[in-house]
């Protein structure tokens, strides 16, 4: 299937001065104005990526064009598989366009407040953003009569609904998360004989790792999102040292400036790179080279997902297998806590679509019982959707019991605080400033803080009423 990566597009529109006012977490990786060939080729792309009018006549929907418009990364190959069965069965195209995640979001919001929106769009799921982020009850279609939603996860469909009503479908298994996946061969060839428990322990063994020339950890700040984990993933560790301080957070009756732990936290990620824990390559390497960098073997630990394994075995040419790699907690601040992410990409209809009945039917099929076995069949990260269809997931013992064995477990802080997951890559683009030495933690933070008071106050959130 058509897969673009739409890269001049954003530049394009930024400099057409299209942003609507109201977007408020919006990021660009853009750097000054596109020369006049890029513009052109900016208008050329917006163009393509305009929903199609080509509806046959009668109301056939044989014919039919739909735009899918997603961040990179949230539409698999084995989606795009089932978007080839999907057409071959209805004679309706799905024109899957994939723009860069650090400008996902101000692109998309170009064209919902432009009144331009792809026929169906992705986005974060999770009660508070689909609603400050996303305008929802003004920009998406009501879901709830549709077949599927009897199915659908209770959970999932309260972190996609504004009140009783139904908006998106989440597309992505949240029953697992990013966790610490380790080398236990380079670990044994390294000296290290447990998993740590504690940052010192960590950085400790990062240092055996490094003396026996292996790359402790592979990190991937080029896409924008992935470096992010390491403080936002630690909701539970924030939670059991602060009682209540997510609470006290979405009450603005505190900030992010004044909590101690969100500064070590943050120091503590800046040691992992000035001590070369990340290697050389860091602020280049991408999300997409992760399987292949960790199965040559040269790094020995990443964040992922538990079927990332099977990948990262798959691409050693079979000098490793999936039992030659473990899991453990994330260890900032001392972590013990597994780390539970019930949100992620979801897909919503546009409210200006022409094609509303034949999204809505795309939507049917991907959620039928044989597209999410097949889902689960053929894309290592998928061991499961959040639909009860009669499907077998895919876990493995391993992963069910390091789930299973984990006394604590708590959720991510892009899901229980308000007004922190639409400004991921901010935050992220801070964080790198700081890494860099040209901001301070307190300024990482603080600019968070404002971030936040920005979202809530457009929101008419009371906590944040002057």
């Amino acid at each position: 299937m058509k897969k673009r990566i739409i890269a001049t597009l954003l530049g394009g529109l930024m400099a057409l001065n299209l942003i609507a006012c109201g977007s408020t977490a919006a990021t660009t990786g853009a750097e000054g104005a596109p020369a006049a060939a890029d513009t052109a080729a900016a208008d050329d792309a917006a163009a393509d990526a305009a929903p199609a009018d080509d509806s046959a006549a009668g109301g056939d929907s044989s014919g039919v064009t739909l735009t899918f418009l997603a961040s990179q990364d949230w539409i698999y190959d084995a989606e795009q598989e089932l978007g080839a069965k999907f057409e071959e069965e209805t004679g309706i195209h799905i024109d899957y366009q994939i723009v860069p995640a650090d400008q996902y979001f101000t692109l998309l919001m170009t064209k919902l407040n432009s009144g331009e929106g792809p026929d169906i769009f992705g986005g974060q799921s999770g009660k508070y953003d689909i609603v400050s982020q996303y305008d929802v009850e003004a920009n998406a279609v009501d879901l709830s009569n549709e077949p599927w939603v009897a199915n659908y996860s209770e959970f999932e469909k309260e972190q996609t609904s504004v009140g009783d009503v139904v908006y998106g479908s989440t597309y992505f298994d949240t029953t697992t998360d990013f966790y610490m996946v380790y080398n236990k061969v380079l670990f044994e060839q390294a000296g290290i004989k447990e998993v740590p428990t504690t940052f010192d322990e960590y950085m400790a063994d990062c240092k055996k790792l490094t003396d026996a020339g292996i790359v402790p950890f592979y990190e991937c700040t080029a896409d924008g999102w992935h470096h992010v984990m390491w403080f936002c993933e630690i909701g539970g560790r924030f939670e059991e040292k602060n009682p209540g301080l997510a609470e006290k957070l979405n009450n603005n009756e505190i900030k992010f400036a004044d909590v101690e732990d969100f500064k070590t936290c943050l120091e503590q990620i800046k040691q992992m790179a000035d001590e070369g824990t990340f290697g050389d390559n860091y602020q280049s390497d991408e999300y997409s080279g992760m399987a292949a960098a960790l199965g040559s073997g040269e790094y020995a630990m990443t964040m992922a997902k538990p079927g990332t394994i099977s990948e990262i075995a798959d691409a050693s040419n079979g000098q490793y297998t999936v039992d030659d790699f473990g899991m453990f907690y994330i260890p900032t601040l001392d972590n013990q806590v597994l780390n539970v992410h019930p949100c992620g990409p979801t897909r919503f209809i546009y409210s200006g679509s022409e094609h509303i009945d034949e999204a809505k039917k795309y939507f049917e099929f991907m959620t039928s019982a044989e597209s999410i076995q097949y889902m689960i069949d053929n894309e290592p990260k998928v061991e499961n959707l959040p639909y009860e269809v009669g499907q077998k997931p895919a876990y493995s013992d391993y992963t069910k019991n390091f789930i299973d064995n984990s006394a604590k477990k708590g959720t991510v802080y892009q899901d229980s605080i308000k007004y922190l997951n639409p400004q991921w890559f901010d935050f992220g683009q801070d964080i790198i400033a700081y890494l860099n030495g040209d901001m301070t933690v307190d300024e990482v933070l603080t600019k968070v803080d404002d971030r936040r008071t920005e979202q809530a106050q457009a929101a008419n959130d009371p906590a944040w009423a002057e």
